[in-house]
């Protein structure tokens, strides 16, 4: 029985151990988080560029520069 109990034990605690082992690489995960956060800022300014293009948006901006133009001067 105690033979049994320390060959168990013995196989669990290899089967944990190659467990933590494949869960623990974590090589390449921070690229993969800079290959993200450069996509979703590609995708903003994309946004970005497709809103500013737009003859409201540019009204918009230049009401604001006459307005700050006026006051300056």
């Amino acid at each position: 029985m105690m033979r049994d109990l320390n060959t168990t034990s013995r196989r669990t605690a290899r089967s944990t151990e190659s467990a933590v082992h494949a869960l623990g690489d974590d090589e390449g995960a921070a690229t993969a988080e800079y290959v993200v956060a450069t996509m979703a800022a590609v995708s903003l300014a994309g946004l970005l560029v497709m809103l500013l293009r737009g003859d409201a948006v540019k009204e918009i901006l230049m009401d604001l520069v006459r307005t700050a133009l006026s006051f300056a001067g």
